[in-house]
């Protein structure tokens, strides 16, 4: 992420914002899926980390809660899917009042949108044929220092 100063109060301010924001959306309708898209507690983790314990950069964390209200918009307006990346893999599911991980079947959709001058990448998640939900929000592209070529995120929609 770009170099940029903020101060640990405005990064409180901003999170607190954005999630009294995310947990008011519930679920959005998207004309691309022809259903409800959820927002839950999944993608409001990922937007705080890469993985599970491995917290993102504050920077990171800071972007991603300034843009958020991007998503909702995002999603009631895209007719169209950028991208789809299909794998399995283990996957924390909760089961008879226990957690377990579980090897299912994972879809990754990817929107792409430029809204009030913010190019952002939207990643929705499916596991197993079930509900489809946010899971990610990757502001602006970044340049690969090899290739100096665009990149929207790492390539893997499961950390981004």
């Amino acid at each position: 992420m770009g170099k940029f100063n903020f101060d640990k109060s405005d990064f409180e301010k901003v999170k607190n914002n954005a999630e009294i924001f995310y947990n008011s959306i519930g679920e959005v309708y998207s004309p691309y899926f022809k259903e409800k898209i959820a927002f839950n507690a999944k993608g409001w983790e990922h937007l705080k980390f890469k993985r599970r314990e491995k917290p993102r950069l504050p920077q990171d964390q800071y972007m991603r809660f300034r843009l958020i209200s991007l998503a909702v918009e995002i999603i009631k307006s895209s007719h169209t899917l950028q991208g789809i990346w299909e794998t399995s893999k283990f996957e924390r599911i909760r089961i008879n009042s226990r957690t377990e991980n579980i090897f299912k079947p994972v879809n990754y959709y990817e929107f792409i949108a430029v809204i009030k001058r913010n190019r952002v990448k939207l990643i929705l998640k499916r596991i197993n044929g079930g509900q489809i939900f946010f899971w990610s929000l990757i502001p602006f592209w970044g340049m690969d220092k090899s290739t100096m070529s665009r990149i929207l995120h790492d390539g893997f929609p499961d950390e981004d």
